[in-house]
């Protein structure tokens, strides 16, 4: 089989072209059944009804992500507070004296402890949410099913968990250029694919 845009040669199950990014299966096919009426068909290798795909840009994504953000912070802020109560935080901070430096005698072990909470929460959380459902059968956390996006390894299949877990910790190494140019390049690349989406070879491709 062969893109219709630029010639490269596709896999019989590749959804898009690796090269220029177009559809694979953009246009349906037709056949003649018995009654001769035409009927659409779906390509070799792909399940009737399934959607041709296309890049996800970088806006498109940026929904996904806050839509992502306000369901960690519904999960997580109960946690949290559920947390606080049983490590008696609220009292440790009520026996703080008054116009005195808190951390006098160093950090008080409850909010130690609250603090080391959160960043557990924070990091092991998220890891779990965005590799667990990029993994999944949904291949998308639930802002990009929302979004209608979907992560894949390079030739457009489900991704492991374990290539899942190095798109999501890449996204320290994106974080690290300044001005979210590493988050930006989704935009621009060829592949919308962001600096993590290239270390762990994936893309985020969007129904069409």
């Amino acid at each position: 089989m062969y893109c219709s845009k630029c010639g490269n040669t596709l896999a019989d199950t590749a959804p898009y072209c690796n090269k220029c990014g177009q559809a694979a299966y953009a246009a349906p096919l037709v056949a003649t059944n018995s009654a001769g009426l035409a009927v659409p068909v779906a390509p070799v290798g792909m399940a009737p009804g399934a959607p041709a795909r296309a890049y996800a840009g970088f806006w498109l994504r940026f929904v996904a992500y806050l839509i992502d953000a306000i369901v960690l912070g519904i999960f997580a802020v109960p946690i949290l507070i559920g947390a606080a109560m049983l490590m008696g935080l609220g009292a440790t901070l009520m026996d703080i004296p008054h116009h005195r430096d808190p951390f006098d005698n160093g950090l008080p072990p409850a909010i130690a402890g609250f603090i080391a909470l959160c960043g557990l929460i924070g990091i092991v959380g998220t890891w779990l949410y965005y590799a667990l459902l990029e993994s999944s059968e949904w291949q998308a956390t639930l802002g990009k099913k929302i979004i209608g996006l979907e992560v894949t390894d390079m030739a457009g299949a489900r991704v492991t968990f374990g290539r899942a877990t190095g798109r999501h910790f890449g996204k320290l190494i994106t974080s690290l250029i300044p001005l979210g140019i590493g988050y930006i390049l989704a935009g621009f690349t060829e592949k919308r694919q962001a600096l993590h989406d290239m270390l762990a070879s994936c893309l985020v491709l969007r129904k069409i």
